[in-house]
């Protein structure tokens, strides 16, 4: 195995993972910075306020997209397992 095809396995399995895990990300993010903002106006300094909406948002979205994520998960495994014969010397 050539270090150009552990760069590139290790690119493969970056992007992939910011492609998969970036939804919930941003989701998360927006959803606490929306009850950043709610409680700064309010002056509600609970710390559990945020917990909820997130927890909700995040499984929300993994509803919606779980699918989509579950696709890019399985092409990238099998392209893995597919090119796994060129990574092997015999």
């Amino acid at each position: 195995m050539t270090e150009n095809q552990i760069l590139s396995i290790a690119k493969d399995a970056i992007e992939t993972a910011i492609i998969v895990g970036g939804p919930i990300l941003a989701i998360s993010l927006l959803v606490g910075l929306v009850v950043s903002i709610f409680q700064a106006m309010t002056q509600i300094q609970e710390q559990t306020l945020s917990f909820i909406p997130k927890l909700l948002a995040i499984a929300l979205i993994l509803i919606i997209l779980g699918p989509w994520m579950l696709n890019v998960m399985t092409a990238y495994t099998i392209n893995l397992f597919a090119e796994l014969t060129s990574y092997a010397r015999l």
